[in-house]
C-alpha cells in the first residue's frame, strides 16, 4: 500500500530543464517504495516552447498533467492552479530549473512523517545571484514583520505540505495569491530540513525587480493590516512632531523676538509632512484597489488547456483504491 505524492512545478522558460527535473524525480521516487507519485506541470505562459515540451511529456505518460495558463499570472498563481489537479496525501512544490534538488525529496517526506504539516527546504548556501539573494532577504523580513513568521523558520520555493493544508489554501479564490501567507495562516506546525542548492546551469531567473515588488505587495496587502497600523502610527508621530516643533518655534520667538522664523525649516517640514500624506494615501489606495479587483471577480488564473486532467483523476482513484 503506497501513499500518493503530488509534485507541482510551475514552469517558465524551462524547455531545456524541465525534462531533467522529471528524470530526477523518477529516479528518486523509484528508491522510495512506500510512495507512488503524480506530477503536475503548470506553464505560466512561457514565451519559449516550454508547453510543447510539457505536451510531449503528457503524451508519453498518463501520470503527468500539463496545464497551460492563458497569460503570465506569476509563480504563486501557477501553484494555485496546479493544486486543483493534485490528488496526493502530500503535495511537494519545487522549481523547474533544477536548482532545487529533487533527489533530496526523501528528507522532506521523512520530516512530514514525523507529524509536521509543512516542511520547507533550507539552503546553507544559496546559488542565486546577488539580486535574488537580496530579494529573498527582503521577503524574509517582510514575512516576519507582516505575517508573523517565526524568526528561526526558513522559507523557500521547495516545500512539502499535507493534503488538508492545500485544501484550505484552495479556499482562497481572490487574485494575487501569496502561497507563503496561505501556509502561515493555515498552520504553525512547520519545520525545516537542510538540502543543497545548485547553481543554475541554463538560463536566468524569471524574477525581475517588478515581479519581486509585486510579490511583496501581494504578501502584505492581502494577508496583513500591519501596514495600515504602521501608517497610523507614523501619522500620529508626525502630528506630534509638528505640534512640538510649533511650540518650540513660539517659545523661541518669545525668548528672542529678533530671531526670524526659518523659512527653510518650514518648507522642509511641509515637504516631509506632504510626502508622508502621499505615502499613506498611496498605501490606502493600494488596499482599496485590491478590494475593488476582488469584488470585480478578477480571476486568480485562467487555464487555456489542460492535458491528462481527467486521466490523472482516475489514475489517482486507482492508486487510492490500492491503499
Amino acid at each position: 500500500m503506497s501513499k500518493l505524492i503530488s509534485f507541482v512545478i510551475p514552469c517558465y522558460r524551462s524547455a531545456q530543464t524541465i525534462g531533467g527535473v522529471i528524470d530526477e524525480i523518477d529516479r528518486t521516487m523509484k528508491q522510495l517504495s512506500a510512495y507512488s507519485y503524480e506530477i503536475v506541470l503548470v506553464n505560466d505562459h512561457s514565451p519559449d516552447n516550454t508547453y510543447e515540451v510539457i505536451r510531449a511529456l503528457c503524451t508519453e505518460r498518463k501520470d503527468i498533467c500539463g496545464i497551460n495558463l492563458a497569460k503570465n499570472f506569476g509563480q504563486h498563481a501557477a501553484l494555485m492552479a496546479g493544486f486543483h489537479y493534485t490528488h496526493g496525501e502530500v503535495i511537494i512544490c519545487l522549481d523547474d530549473d533544477g536548482q532545487t534538488p529533487a533527489d533530496e525529496v526523501g528528507k522532506l517526506l521523512s520530516k512530514i512523517e514525523e507529524g509536521y504539516d509543512a516542511v520547507y527546504a533550507k539552503y546553507s548556501h544559496k546559488q542565486h545571484s546577488g539580486f535574488r539573494n537580496f530579494g529573498s532577504k527582503i521577503n524574509e523580513l517582510m514575512t516576519r514583520v507582516m505575517l508573523g513568521k517565526p524568526k528561526e523558520l526558513y522559507l523557500s520555493s521547495y516545500f512539502a505540505v499535507r493534503r488538508f493544508v492545500v485544501d484550505e489554501m484552495m479556499r482562497y479564490t481572490n487574485p494575487y495569491p501569496y502561497v507563503i501567507g496561505l501556509v502561515l495562516r493555515t498552520t504553525k506546525n512547520i519545520a525545516n530540513v537542510e538540502v543543497a542548492h545548485r547553481e543554475r546551469e541554463i538560463g536566468t531567473s524569471g524574477y525581475t525587480i517588478g515581479k519581486l515588488l509585486g510579490l511583496w505587495f501581494n504578501g502584505f496587502t492581502a494577508f496583513s493590516i500591519k501596514p495600515l497600523r504602521i501608517a497610523t502610527a507614523m501619522g500620529c508621530m508626525t502630528a506630534v512632531a509638528g505640534f512640538l516643533y510649533g511650540i518650540y518655534t513660539i517659545i523661541k520667538k518669545f525668548v528672542n523676538p529678533i530671531v526670524p522664523i526659518g523659512f527653510s525649516a518650514m518648507m522642509a517640514a511641509l515637504v516631509f509632512i506632504g510626502g508622508m500624506i502621499m505615502l499613506m494615501l498611496g498605501l490606502i489606495g493600494e488596499y482599496i484597489g485590491r478590494i475593488y479587483i476582488s469584488l470585480n471577480n478578477s480571476p486568480q488564473y485562467v487555464i487555456k488547456e489542460c492535458i491528462n486532467g481527467e486521466i490523472m483523476e482516475s489514475y489517482a482513484d486507482g492508486k487510492n483504491g490500492q491503499q
